[in-house]
């Protein structure tokens, strides 16, 4: 077993190390204090290759893996501990991946070369007011009438609305909509490619509105309402009726890069941590890294930060595996439970970090010039949704090792 990365690999992370280190670590104060990710900055992001990583080159992505995806996002959140500008890079990695596996030839030439570019987003629209978790539960409905499907429901908590819809040249969804009776559940959902904004260009029949978030502030979330809102029926991702299992291998792979992010932002926490309880003297000028109430939960606290990065790797290279590589006799099913035990141990090792951190400044931490409460509120979205709670994680785990039959949703 080798745990290490390839040349190749380090060679990217390094790069993007540096890169992120000079353009991203300067400004994510600003950027989340501002609310709001410049957008010179995501043109950056894409001139440097951190958008539809494994997408293929001749369909404008980087024709890289999502190991490589996982690396950047890491770097990401590790540069911005708010964690916002994860929000966008994993978004615009995993779903412009499904829509390239699945989406019609038209839409992929049209979205993923401004993807990869950094001057469109293409992301996920599928929680609802009634509730996010039932994703089979979907409402907002999809009547075909002629050439084109109207859209009528709301999304809510949906990322990258501003960025998409007005900082960038092109943005765009996988939709998640119904097709058929509401009791017929998962098999009456339809997938859509829905663009919001065409070079400035927006449907019919659709509203958006920004929300008010406590946290993870650079990146916008915000609620979508659909009024008969025309979207063309050649935009169908994947079948008609078949959208929910394409949706369900989406959220898959993004819980990797959700991972890598959460990850990332740890990293941050435990080596502000450390440098803290090396510089602040107590005591007859001791560090208070002498005392064992301080340096026992940072050595905790790296510990699993060590091993949630080793199963968001593993995750990642299963990803590969199925998607990339297409190994013989390995299916998408196969990365279920790699990617939700990341998600379990990555998010809740991020929570810990944040909270050994303000453990370990004290007073100090509880401060906005200290901006750990930054990172803190950045992470608590992810625990309590971002491709699914921590919960629905155990269930999934569950499922799958105690066995369908046995735990049932």
């Amino acid at each position: 077993m080798d745990f290490t990365l390839s040349p190749d690999e380090k060679l990217f992370q390094e790069a993007v190390r540096e890169f992120l280190q000079k353009e991203l670590a300067p400004i994510w104060i600003k950027a989340d204090a501002e609310r709001r990710i410049p957008t010179e900055l995501l043109h950056k992001m894409g001139e440097q290759g951190l958008f539809a990583i494994p997408v293929p080159e001749e369909y404008g992505g980087q024709g890289g893996s999502f190991l490589l995806a996982a690396l950047a996002v890491e770097q990401v959140a590790y540069a911005d501990p708010a964690l916002a500008t994860a929000v966008f890079t994993l978004l615009n990695n995993a779903w412009p991946f499904i829509l390239y596996k699945f989406g019609p030839e038209e839409v992929k030439s049209k979205v993923l070369p401004l993807v990869g570019k950094g001057r469109g987003f293409f992301g996920i629209a599928s929680t609802e007011p009634h509730g996010g978790s039932d994703v089979a539960g979907t409402r907002t409905r999809a009547v075909l009438d002629g050439d084109v499907y109207r859209v009528t429901g709301e999304k809510v908590y949906i990322s990258g609305l501003r960025e998409g819809m007005e900082q960038l040249d092109l943005g765009g969804w996988f939709l998640i909509t119904r097709t058929g009776k509401l009791e017929e559940r998962h098999r009456a959902i339809t997938a859509l490619a829905f663009i919001g904004n065409d070079h400035g260009k927006r449907p019919g029949g659709f509203e958006y509105s920004i929300l008010n978030t406590i946290g993870r502030h650079a990146i916008s979330t915000g609620l979508m309402r659909f009024d008969n809102t025309p979207v063309p029926a050649s935009h169908v991702i994947g079948e008609v009726n078949k959208g929910f299992y394409i949706a369900m291998q989406g959220f898959a792979l993004a819980r990797v890069l959700v991972s890598a992010a959460n990850v990332g932002g740890a990293q941050w926490a435990l080596e502000r941590a450390v440098e803290y309880a090396r510089e602040r003297r107590l005591f007859d000028d001791r560090p208070i890294a002498s005392f064992q109430g301080v340096s026992f939960p940072i050595a905790e606290v790296a510990v699993k930060v060590e091993a949630a990065r080793l199963l968001v790797y593993k995750a990642a290279q299963m990803a590969d595996r199925i998607y990339i590589k297409e190994e013989a006799g390995l299916r998408p099913h196969d990365l279920n439970f790699p990617a939700a035990a990341a998600k379990i141990a990555a998010v809740e090792t991020a929570e810990e970090a944040f909270k050994v951190l303000m453990k370990t400044m004290g007073a100090f931490s509880f401060t906005e010039e200290a901006n750990v409460f930054r990172g803190m509120l950045g992470q608590l979205s992810y625990y309590v949704g971002a491709e699914g709670t921590q919960n629905i994680m155990r269930y999934i785990v569950a499922r799958e090792v105690i066995g369908r039959e046995y735990v049932r949703g």
